[in-house]
């Protein structure tokens, strides 16, 4: 069994994709713009179909190395079972989403071959 990445706080910026299905949607977007109200961070596109190398809904939210701590351990206690993948951004999407991809919650494959095409 591989053992889950959890965050850990090495780079400036962030993303967190707050991923759902249909029967977890609506906690989804109530989540986000909690988030973005508590924590006055920028709540992207609430993304109903896969996008990028996204493989379900998923709702990006963008902050720094100074929230992360508080950040991140507020959104794990209050992510209500949904998945959530973080990573940094360094400006290398690939290494973003693999070798810096961390999990809180139950890890999904992202769809890599999206970088070959970019």
């Amino acid at each position: 069994m591989t053992e889950i990445k959890r965050p850990i706080n090495s780079h400036k910026a962030y993303h967190a994709h707050i991923y759902f299905d249909d029967a977890s949607k609506v906690i989804a977007q109530t989540l986000c713009e909690e988030l973005g109200v508590k924590f006055n961070l920028k709540v992207g596109r609430f993304h109903e179909s896969p996008i990028g190398p996204h493989p379900c809904g998923s709702c990006q939210i963008t902050f720094g190395a100074r929230t992360f701590e508080t950040f991140i351990t507020w959104l794990d206690e209050n992510r209500k079972g949904l998945t959530v993948l973080v990573h940094g951004v360094t400006g290398d999407d690939f290494k973003d989403h693999t070798e810096f991809a961390y999990w809180l919650g139950q890890p999904v494959e992202l769809s890599l071959g999206f970088f070959e095409n970019t």
